[in-house]
């Protein structure tokens, strides 16, 4: 059932889908994280289009002294098109906006990244910028040859970009995607744990259109009626306060993607499953890699949750040429944990 209108989606704590869950930051969302802003544009013109636009904005980043943040990446499956990946790759920094978008509109959004950026008065004197943005396939429910994603779309989601609460399920990326025979969408979630003696804060974001079969506490959910194609992409995108460098945040990005075999990704062939981990701390003195394990598992539990969350408010979607991507019931969801 859809909520009504102004009414949040039912997600998968309020379901009781998590098992000896860890602890979420208040909004159980990424924006738990110090000064990271999301923001959504949604494109919707039933039946042909729906896809979109999410914008992830860390705090002053940007290509200028101090704006540069340490991040990680790993691609667990690298058949994507993931704008920027070489340089973050190879420098073990972000100095842009994550955006997120649909695969033939990645292209359009990175130029309009630049330009965004370009056109900051702090950017005067700026001749190299390395745009990140990532992408799923939303072509089964969305008419992707279009293109229907141009720059103002990309400068309004990064206009919106907000801390606080995060719009879930069919919104923004995830306005068009599917996943594990299911509609979802884009999902958040955060957890709080310590490491080496201090509190931290870790959230993730997922846009989520992977294959696979579901599973909820191991149980599969499986559709009844006729699913989406079983492939698809994941991008994962994990923020922390924790003192991190960019080598250690290539390996909790690697844990990000282990996460999603907990609700059962298929990682298939076609599969562009990539996570990028980036820490808002500035220069920091890295922490022992010993002390690492709380964070690696607070990143499998929030990505865990993340889907979940994804798919617990997404809502079925009729698209292009009559497809029909039929949201998950709660019902079902519950009764895979033993609830009523």
């Amino acid at each position: 059932m859809s909520p009504a209108a102004g009414e949040r989606p039912a997600r998968a704590r309020d379901l009781g889908l998590l098992a000896d869950a860890g602890t979420p930051g208040p909004l159980g969302a990424i924006t738990d994280v110090p000064g990271v802003a999301v923001g959504h544009r949604t494109l919707r013109e039933p039946p042909d289009v729906h896809t979109g636009v999410t914008a992830l904005v860390p705090a002053g980043i940007g290509p200028v002294p101090g704006g540069r943040r340490p991040a990680g990446l790993f691609a667990g499956n690298g058949y994507g098109k993931l704008i920027g990946a070489t340089q973050v790759a190879e420098l073990g920094e972000i100095e842009s906006p994550v955006v997120l978008t649909s695969t033939l509109s990645a292209f359009r959004a990175a130029d309009a990244v630049v330009g965004w950026m370009l056109d900051r008065p702090d950017c005067a004197d700026v001749l190299s910028f390395n745009p990140f943005v990532g992408e799923c396939n939303d072509g089964h429910l969305s008419d992707i040859r279009r293109r229907p994603v141009h720059e103002e779309h990309v400068r309004d989601a990064l206009a919106a970009a907000r801390g606080g609460p995060v719009e879930e399920g069919c919104v923004g990326a995830g306005t068009g995607t599917c996943a594990l025979g299911f509609k979802a969408g884009v999902g958040t979630a955060s957890r709080l744990t310590r490491v080496d003696g201090e509190q931290v804060t870790l959230g993730v974001l997922v846009q989520a259109n992977f294959g696979g079969t579901l599973r909820v506490g191991g149980v599969p959910v499986r559709p009844e009626a006729e699913p989406p194609p079983d492939d698809g992409s994941c991008m994962i995108v994990v923020a922390t306060d924790a003192p991190l460098d960019a080598r250690q945040l290539t390996r909790l990005a690697r844990r990000a993607v282990f996460g999603l075999a907990r609700v059962g990704a298929s990682y298939g062939h076609g599969s562009g499953d990539y996570a990028l981990a980036f820490t808002v701390r500035e220069s920091p003195r890295p922490v022992p890699d010993r002390h690492l394990d709380p964070l690696f598992v607070a990143a499998l539990e929030a990505v865990e949750e993340s889907v979940l969350n994804a798919l617990c408010a997404a809502v079925t979607t009729t698209g292009r040429l009559g497809r029909v991507a039929r949201a998950v019931p709660h019902a079902r969801l519950r009764a895979a944990v033993g609830g009523p």
